[in-house]
Formats: C-alpha cells, structure tokens, sequence
C-alpha cells in the first residue's frame, strides 16, 4: 500500500524539520505514535541511524526497528523498518521543499503486508484509513509549525 501527500506550511523548513526528527516533537503530531526509541547516540540522527517506534494499530500496537535511509537536513528524512511484527515492509519518507509562502512538505508511506494476495487486499481495505491518518499528521504538524 502506497500512499503520498503534501501540505504547504507557512514556515520555513528549518522550522518544520526538528518535528521530523527530534522523538518528543514526533509525538506531537504524529498521531499513532506511542514510543520512540533511538538506538544510537542521541546526537546521530543521520543516514544509518537505527531507532525503535511504537505505532497504535487498529487491532494492537506495531513494534517496529528502523533505520535511516536518507538524511539532508532541511530537505528529506527517510526509513525502512528492518525488523517488527504484523507488517512484512514499512518504509517512510518526508521531503521538504520551498514554497513560496514557506515549505511544501510530502510525506510517502509504502506499507507491505504479509500473506500475499490476501494482504494485498487488506491493504486496499485499509488505504483510505491510512489516507486519513497520512492527513491528520500532516494538518498537525502544519499547525504546530504555524505557531
């Protein structure tokens, strides 16, 4: 299941970004998120930084390890789960571009399913909740990047 969507912040992105990568702020916008743990230094948020997540399921919580797959500060932050339970692939990514009354940010969501095809139909079932939660993120993190 794949999923992209964008919001325009009327704030720049150096503003927007600590939300992205600092846990405490996450948690703030990031709806389903209970726990986030970083497993390196807590100075290295960069490529290859590993961190453990907690994300409230409809049936049960994830419990998912994560490592940073790209790093520009200010511009795009991605990961991919490497290990976890209930899903077979997690990967996500948020860009951060100028826009001209601040910063258009798009967040890509690409979720794997286990049990093949019957996943894959699960995965239909679920976008258009994943959708609403995708965009209840974003409409938070633009208010709290607006204040």
């Amino acid at each position: 299941m794949k999923i992209q969507k964008s919001i325009e912040i009327a704030t720049p992105a150096d503003k927007i970004w600590p939300f992205l990568i600092e846990p405490a702020s996450v948690m703030k916008w990031c709806c389903n998120v209970e726990k986030i743990i970083l497993h390196n230094d807590e100075r290295n948020h960069g490529l290859g930084g590993k961190f453990y997540l907690e994300e409230r399921a409809v049936w049960r919580v994830l419990k998912l390890h994560f490592v940073v797959t790209e790093f520009e500060v200010n511009r795009s932050f991605a990961f991919k789960m490497v290990s976890g339970d209930l899903v077979k692939g997690y990967e996500q990514k948020y860009t951060l571009e100028p826009y001209p009354l601040g910063t258009r940010l798009t967040c890509f969501e690409h979720v794997t399913l286990p049990l093949g095809i019957m996943g894959k139909a699960a995965g239909l079932l679920r976008k258009p909740i994943s959708e609403a939660r995708v965009n209840k993120m974003l409409i938070n993190l633009k208010s709290l990047g607006e204040e």
